[in-house]
């Protein structure tokens, strides 16, 4: 690892067009696991794989289900076939929360298709019955995962991407609560932060990027920049800004064309977004729209578990976190840990193995221990998955730090 070098993340925010959509398939998760609990339906057979697509004045949601009676309806012929009106419902308000209302995109006008289907028969025997027998619950599918945490921010995430989507946290929140001129920007925004770092710790910030809509048509960059650099500012924190920081605020100038209006949206195409900006590997699995039998979202937070009680158990600086499945599987096929040379006291080795023995890793143990079969999922489809505040109800637990003396007594016992 080098001492001095820069590294950049971005963020998006939740009027992007990708994460409309990435919104729209978590609500519809959510949906499902509410009617579930309302209607007596075991949570655990929820299954659910959503995708969905926005363009102006469009929102196409396909995929695959096992859904409660509640959703379903006759047809004709006296067929159970999918309901849609609760999931047109849920989309709306997807998209009036995240603020849209104008001519090319808007919650009370925008066609919405439901072409959601049954879940494949062959996909569904694999998960309800592990072919291994050893667990209750086969992996939905196949596919590597990966955690990752570090000492850099309070919430151990790496700086770039941590701060970055803090700028359009606050943003966003300013917007919606009208805070003078922030009332007037639009939903759909982007993000850059470029770290400098010395002696491989974050020194200060070298570039900021921001491109943000906005609703008044005669605001130029030199305005946008007036109205977002103090919430720029506090969201940096103690993190110092160099004296010859580059700002690029709207650089290309006018942005009111914005969200599906301006580009369409697809489910999962922000994935680095999604975790770890770019500072730690990626499996290739996106997260929302999915339930969690489904390892690339399950396995991905629990790797991000493990991770991040391994470092804030100060067995390590930084702990990058891969494991892997085959569909129908319960067990994990491997398991890696890379302490990156931060190691104390402990080695990688000695850390899988500790990991096995605090943690069920099979899709039916992750999802027991994290607790994951709620409706919890649409808070997660903007500003990451990962470094924020475990909720009351059951969301971000893949956040929490309780492992750190099971792992601990683990490795003492080994």
């Amino acid at each position: 690892m080098r001492d001095s070098y820069l590294f950049t993340s971005e963020s998006v925010a939740e009027g992007h067009p990708d994460k409309v959509c990435d919104r729209i398939s978590d609500e519809i998760v959510d949906l499902v696991y509410r009617e579930a609990a309302k209607t007596g339906a075991d949570p655990w057979t929820v299954r659910i794989a959503c995708e969905t697509l926005a363009t102006t004045n469009r929102v196409v949601i396909a995929g695959e289900v096992r859904l409660p009676p509640s959703l379903m309806k006759k047809d004709k012929e006296g067929r159970d076939v999918i309901n849609p009106s609760k999931f047109k419902s849920a989309a709306r308000k997807a998209i009036r929360d995240i603020g849209y209302e104008q001519n090319g995109f808007n919650w009370k006008t925008a066609k919405i298709d439901v072409l959601l289907h049954s879940q494949s028969a062959d996909i569904a025997q694999g998960v309800d019955s592990a072919a291994d027998k050893q667990g209750d619950e086969g992996a939905g599918d196949q596919g590597i995962m990966f955690g990752y945490a570090c000492k850099e921010t309070p919430d151990l995430m790496p700086a770039p991407i941590y701060y970055s989507h803090r700028i359009l946290q606050l943003l966003a929140a300013a917007r919606k609560k009208g805070d003078g001129d922030a009332g007037k920007l639009g939903p759909d925004a982007k993000s850059q932060v470029t770290v400098r770092y010395e002696n491989g710790k974050p020194a200060c910030v070298d570039s900021i990027v921001l491109s943000t809509q906005h609703l008044d048509e005669e605001w130029d960059s030199k305005k946008v920049r007036s109205v977002v650099e103090p919430y720029i500012r506090e969201a940096l924190g103690d993190l110092r800004i160099s004296d010859d920081c580059k700002w690029y605020i709207n650089p290309t100038g006018k942005f009111v064309i914005g969200g599906p209006d301006g580009d369409a949206g697809l489910t999962g195409r922000k994935i680095i977004v999604d975790t770890y900006g770019g500072a730690a590997p990626h499996g290739g699995g996106a997260f929302s729209g999915k339930d969690t039998t489904k390892v690339d979202r399950s396995a991905a937070y629990a790797a991000r578990y493990l991770a991040k009680n391994v470092v804030a158990a100060g067995l390590a600086d930084r702990c990058t976190i891969q494991i892997s499945y085959a569909i129908g599987i319960a067990q994990p096929l491997s398991i890696y840990v890379d302490l990156h040379g931060t190691g104390k006291g402990v080695s990688e080795d000695q850390v899988e193995t500790a990991i096995r023995k605090v943690m069920d890793l099979s899709p039916s143990g992750i999802r027991r221990h994290l607790d994951l079969n709620k409706p919890i999922y649409a808070k997660t489809a903007a500003y990451g998955h990962f470094g924020r505040k475990p909720g009351r109800d059951g969301s971000f637990s893949w956040e929490k730090v309780d492992l750190v003396k099971p792992l601990k007594e683990a490795l003492k016992a080994a």
